[in-house]
C-alpha cells in the first residue's frame, strides 16, 4: 500500500467564528474538514472549561483538515486573518494518506 505525503491542519478558534473560518477554507480550495467541540484547555489566560462558559460565545471549536503541500499556503493565507483577530491557533503537521485524490 502506497502512502502519500500531506499536511494536517488543525485550527482552534472561537465557536462564533466557525462559519467564517470554514467559508474561508472552502475559498482556499479545502474540500473536506471536521469540526470538533473543544471541552477545556489552558493558554495565555490560564485554565478554562466549556462547563464554566455562558452560552456559545464562550466556546471554542477545532477545525481539522488534510491538504496537499501545494495547497497549504493558500489555506493559511485565507485562515490566518481570522485567527489573528480572535482567540485561536493554527498547527500544521506532516501526515500521510492512502487516497491522495481526495485531498
Amino acid at each position: 500500500m502506497k502512502l502519500h505525503d500531506a499536511k494536517r491542519v488543525a485550527i482552534i478558534i472561537e465557536a462564533p467564528m466557525q462559519r467564517r473560518l470554514t467559508e474561508a477554507m472552502e475559498r482556499a480550495g479545502v474540500t473536506g474538514y471536521s469540526v470538533l467541540k473543544v471541552q477545556a484547555g489552558s493558554g495565555q489566560s490560564g485554565r478554562w472549561s466549556a462547563d464554566a462558559a455562558v452560552g456559545k460565545a464562550g466556546g471554542l471549536v477545532q477545525v481539522v483538515c488534510v491538504v496537499r503541500q501545494d495547497g497549504l499556503d493558500e489555506l493559511i493565507e485565507h485562515a490566518f486573518p481570522l485567527v489573528q483577530r480572535h482567540i485561536g491557533i493554527i498547527t500544521v503537521t506532516d501526515c500521510q494518506v492512502l487516497r491522495p485524490e481526495r485531498f
